[in-house]
């Protein structure tokens, strides 16, 4: 499976972007997925993820009510982000992992099979 992310872009503080996340190769409808951030410095972060179902959901807390992933069960999964924060500026990474429980929503980085490139969100003050 490979994936490309878009959508990252430059935004005021209370802005909102779409991130988009594309698969090729095989679609998703069997895969785990999830959303990840690094900013300059620091280690890369969970955002969000969801079930290969799409059933269960997992938000890290800076993001909750904020953030939402949306998945077709086919090519793409998506990260609406709303209400923005500086604190949001990172370079977000989709990724994928191939699970036999349609239930299971993965939180590390480490349990991901496949990553996308990244697209970089700037969010200004």
């Amino acid at each position: 499976v490979q994936l490309q992310a878009s959508g990252g872009g430059l935004v005021q503080a209370g802005g909102s972007l779409r991130l988009s996340c594309a698969a090729s190769g095989r679609t998703f409808s069997s895969y785990s997925m999830g959303w990840f951030r690094q900013a300059p410095g620091k280690e890369r972060e969970f955002v969000v993820a969801s079930s290969w179902s799409g059933d269960s959901t997992a938000y890290a807390d800076s993001v909750k009510g904020r953030f939402t992933i949306s998945r077709d069960n086919a090519k793409k999964v998506y990260l609406q982000m709303n209400s923005l924060k500086p604190e949001d500026t990172a370079v977000y990474y989709c990724a994928a992992a191939s699970t036999d429980d349609h239930r299971v929503v993965l939180t590390t980085p480490g349990l991901y099979d496949y990553w996308g490139q990244g697209t970089q969100v700037t969010v200004s003050s």
